[in-house]
């Protein structure tokens, strides 16, 4: 049995101004300070001698692959992302960078702001525009009904508010 697995389909190529700095925030964190600190470590932990058994040298380089794994994947994405500034003609309706305040039918709020997959942030309300509920949102306007298909069924949404900040 191969233990080959296809990658993954990066999502919509779409970020927020917010989303492409902290990306590139991470991105210099990672080449310009953890590195050299990783790298140095490496260094010394080699000149100690025999790295066969020196855990300080085995896990250095780990971290060293680790971190270049990531500095790749956020080169080639940043490369690839469009960077979505500008608010949409129609304020009226839902597109990408919406913050929009959705009810259910028991009356309960919830808000939530349409991102790129790459800012996915269930904490801070930041929803992927690949998900079931963006994508049921999109182009609709404010009072719209929106029904989405969710492990226990099917669910309603009204549309409360949409802001563009």
């Amino acid at each position: 049995m191969s233990r080959y697995r296809p990658p993954r389909p990066a999502g919509t190529p779409l970020i927020t101004p917010e989303g492409e700095a902290r990306l590139r925030a991470e991105l210099h964190e990672l080449w310009h300070v953890k590195r050299p600190q990783v790298t140095q470590s490496v260094s010394e932990a080699a000149a100690q001698g025999d790295r066969s058994e020196n855990a300080e040298y085995t896990y250095g380089k780990k971290m060293l692959r680790e971190i270049d794994s990531r500095v790749r994947f956020l080169t080639k994405r940043l490369e690839k992302l469009k960077v979505v500034a500008e608010k949409p003609s129609d304020p009226g309706k839902v597109y990408f960078g919406a913050w929009v305040t959705v009810e259910d039918e028991e009356g309960d709020q919830a808000r939530y702001r349409i991102v790129g997959p790459d800012e996915l942030d269930l904490r801070h309300g930041s929803i992927s525009i690949d998900s079931p509920l963006a994508r049921a949102l999109i182009g609709k306007p404010l009072d719209a009904e929106v029904q989405v298909q969710t492990p226990t069924g099917a669910k309603t949404w009204y549309i409360v508010a949409i802001e563009y900040i």
